[in-house]
């Protein structure tokens, strides 16, 4: 114990190892969704659910474990949501492409990242993007999974005449995802712990008893097999040799940079980490993201991000890397609790998606818009992803009128030379990909 306590430096960061446990615990509560929202968002671009949910277990138990004992931060990660649905409905869905050739992308993507960590090259790129598109990338993605979780609600269906519409009320399962929106807001409102987890379990329950979610073979019973996803990225890696892929790979990194930094930023402010304004570590915690993104890809998962939700344990006192430690053991754990894949709907998903989604939108407030230059750009971003149901569609289309704008108001100086090569490469990304 005293070995614990002076790695993790339970004195100078001032908590104890109950308080650890403790914050472990909450953190994977409140982050555990994913362990089944994730198999359910792949799933639907054709990939095994069972193999999926043990990859997500693996590669979030790994990367966070790591993050606990070398970076020693309370920050879990997990494959994110917003890339998720990138690589299942902008990539598979959205171009075609096979999930077996998408997973190869993220291994390679995933290759790029631990260089680009390992020789600090990540940092400059970021900060070659404007904030506030950053920002808009963020607030974009959440209406896209909002609108994703609305569709697969039956709130928001297809309608020839109007483009989209009011899906029928008459539908007991549309009413089960209803019920389970309006419940996790009343929880989120009211500061209940895991409200997102708790919402999904109650709309599971819920389902069950009315007969509209199948009960379950059992509780518990070994972990589904990862053959249907396990090196399935290096058998496709020869498929990586289009123009539309590299941009593919592009958006990952460029999606996963975003997400992790902000993250981890922001949740090292919470705990009272930061040193003059900078992360300590940092090299080590972005590895971290690093690490679970390569061994996700490996396995059969979408890239992994540092969770927001680790924000639940730091409330709760957790300040060193064992808080990280205990989440990523409680991942191992749960490999054994796949049966209950079969509770999770899409209707007992959808308000879990919704409830992010309108999280990650209150990026919004954070932009200038005042300023044209940067608020048209963002816009762009913002409002294309869920109306061309594309990720990469949206970031493009701000990307492109970005420096544009820029030009237009006299401040072409102030556009990185970066910013101006992408918005080249994504104007023939979108005349590539729609032709």
């Amino acid at each position: 114990m005293s070995f614990i306590s002076s790695y993790f430096q339970f004195d100078k960061l001032g908590t104890t190892f109950k308080r650890e446990v403790l914050a472990g615990l909450t953190t994977f509560v409140a982050m555990s969704y994913i362990l089944f929202l994730n198999p359910s968002v792949l799933g639907d671009a054709g990939m095994n659910k069972g193999a999926v949910f043990t990859a997500t277990a693996i590669a979030s138990a790994v990367a966070t474990i790591f993050m606990g004992i070398v970076a020693r931060y309370p920050i879990a990660i997990a494959p994110g949501l917003g890339v998720n649905a990138f690589f299942a409905y902008s990539v598979v869905i959205g171009m075609g492409v096979k999930w077996q050739t998408a997973m190869a992308g993220i291994l390679v993507a995933a290759i790029i990242f631990l260089l680009l960590t390992m020789f600090k090259i990540r940092e400059k790129i970021i900060d070659a993007i404007p904030a506030d598109l950053k920002i808009a990338i963020a607030a974009g993605i959440g209406l896209f999974i909002a609108f994703i979780g609305l569709h697969n609600a039956g709130l928001i269906i297809a309608d020839k005449d109007t483009m989209v519409a009011m899906g029928s009320l008459v539908d007991h399962q549309t009413w089960l995802a209803i019920f389970g929106i309006l419940l996790t807001l009343v929880l989120l409102a009211r500061n209940t712990p895991a409200a997102i987890f708790v919402g999904m379990v109650g709309t599971a329950i819920v389902g069950l008893i009315f007969g509209l979610v199948k009960l379950p073979h059992s509780l518990i019973s070994t972990a589904p097999s990862l053959k249907p996803t396990f090196g399935v990225a290096f058998n496709n890696l020869g498929h990586i040799d289009t123009f539309q892929m590299w941009v593919v790979v592009l958006t990952f990194l460029i999606v996963t940079f975003f997400d992790t930094a902000g993250t981890l930023i922001g949740l090292t402010e919470q705990a009272g980490l930061m040193k003059d304004g900078k992360m300590p570590r940092a090299g080590k915690a972005l590895m971290s993201d690093a690490v679970g993104m390569t061994v996700g890809a490996v396995l059969g998962t979408s890239p992994t991000s540092a969770y927001v939700e680790s924000s639940s344990g730091i409330a709760v006192g957790g300040r060193s890397g064992l808080t990280s430690v205990v989440t990523g053991l409680l991942f191992f754990a749960s490999l054994l609790f796949s049966p209950l894949l079969a509770v999770v709907t899409n209707q007992v998903t959808a308000p879990a998606l919704i409830v992010v989604g309108i999280m990650m939108a209150k990026n919004l407030q954070k932009i200038n818009w005042d300023d044209l230059g940067i608020a048209a750009p963002a816009f762009m971003v913002v409002i294309g992803m869920p109306l061309t149901y594309s990720i990469s569609d949206g970031i493009a289309l701000g990307f492109i009128v970005y420096p544009i704008t820029m030009i237009a108001t006299k401040r072409a100086k102030e556009v990185n030379w970066l910013m101006y090569l992408l918005a080249v490469i994504f104007v023939f990304f979108l005349y590539y990909t729609h032709n």
